[in-house]
């Protein structure tokens, strides 16, 4: 299992990734290998992983007690 950890991206680009919605934001889920070439492992709508390029995202800087709140309502 991976670990989802308090990191969130917000997509910026879907072009091939018709699955991302643009300008939502995704939690991310650490993959040290899938970094190094460029993508990243998000949850989708499904409740699922999946690597998409990194390309497609902004990374987000969210305070503690936001993120805590964020992972305990799922």
């Amino acid at each position: 299992m991976r670990k989802i950890d308090g990191k969130f991206v917000l997509c910026v680009n879907n072009v091939d990734c018709e699955d991302l919605e643009l300008r939502k934001i995704y939690r991310v889920v650490s993959d040290k290998k899938a970094e190094k070439e460029n993508f990243l492992r998000v949850v989708d709508e499904s409740g699922e992983d999946y690597l998409y390029p990194d390309s497609h995202f902004v990374k987000l800087q969210i305070p503690e007690q936001a993120i805590n709140a964020i992972l305990k309502a799922g």
